[in-house]
């Protein structure tokens, strides 16, 4: 087990201790400071991310923030005109970039299509078992962006249908990768972890355990190690020097929607719609870095 995913696994616990003495607005409250801090810093250096993949250092940089923010803006229209598919396009999206980043050290082989529909669907399975454990929640959520609600007999049949191509695909990566059937034991626990963590946990605790804990620091080490070649502390305060001023701005940017956006959405529902935003080109970002790594 790595230094990474120890701490994956203690903080989950620690956070499953921390609901026995917070409310669930506490919970919330601190789910949203973390998501804030940890969650967008993770994301917020993709500029440099970008000049890193390039050959050619000489970037037009007010063209390139320029293409970024019309990603986002694309997003934003989407969500406000055609939300369906919005939030289809974001739970897509975020399955394939949580898999890819969780197994990006453990499946070494050339990338093909079972691997990179085994990665999609270890995200997606990750997502409806958070749904599933919180349907209430999800449900309100799912009608205040798209006006449409939607059964719970929906969410379990993903569930099972999740389950059983990680199943089908866990066997078959089996064959193909000895690194893989080692690891498939370890892996396994870490769904009972997180399925245990996403029970008893309300949607935004639960979503933030697994957000910071389980994607978001790891994503930090990788990003340090492709920039500087190590995940030193001197490394992340390279980091953080680089990426404060887009963490601000994303910062500036989620509370003026709020502003703007308040009476229309409940801030769940408002929260997600911003998050999904910034997490369209953040993954065709960090797609084409494991892509170079």
């Amino acid at each position: 087990m790595s230094k990474t995913l120890k701490l994956s696994v203690i903080t989950s616990f620690a956070g499953l201790w921390l609901t026995s003495y917070l409310s669930n607005k506490y919970q919330t409250i601190l789910g949203f400071f973390l998501i804030l801090s940890f969650g967008v810093l993770h994301g917020a250096n993709d500029l440099v991310l970008i000049s890193h993949l390039k050959s050619d250092k000489k970037l037009d940089f007010v063209k390139l923030i320029g293409i970024y923010i019309l990603i986002v803006g694309i997003s934003v229209l989407l969500f406000t005109n055609i939300p369906v598919l919005a939030l289809s396009l974001f739970i897509l999206v975020s399955s394939y970039h949580f898999g890819e980043q969780h197994w990006n050290e453990i499946i070494t082989l050339k990338k093909n299509l079972l691997i990179l529909l085994f990665q999609f669907n270890y995200g997606l399975l990750i997502l409806v078992l958070l749904f599933y454990f919180n349907s209430k929640e999800v449900i309100e959520i799912i009608k205040e962006i798209t006006q449409y609600t939607i059964s719970e007999i929906y969410i379990e049949s993903a569930v099972l249908v999740a389950l059983l191509f990680f199943a089908i695909s866990s066997i078959r990566m089996c064959f193909l990768s000895r690194r893989f059937k080692n690891k498939i034991i370890e892996q396994l626990f870490y769904l009972i972890v997180l399925a245990i963590v996403f029970k008893a946990s309300g949607l935004i605790w639960g979503f933030t355990i697994y957000f910071i804990f389980w994607h978001s620091i790891p994503s930090l080490n990788d990003q340090l190690r492709f920039l500087y070649g190590s995940a030193t502390w001197s490394d992340f305060k390279k980091y953080f020097k680089t990426a404060f001023v887009y963490w601000i701005i994303s910062l500036v940017g989620i509370f003026a929607l709020y502003f703007i956006a308040k009476d229309m959405l409940v801030f769940d529902a408002l929260f997600f719609a911003f998050l999904a935003s910034i997490t369209f080109p953040h993954f065709i970002v960090i797609f084409n870095m494991y892509k170079n790594k």
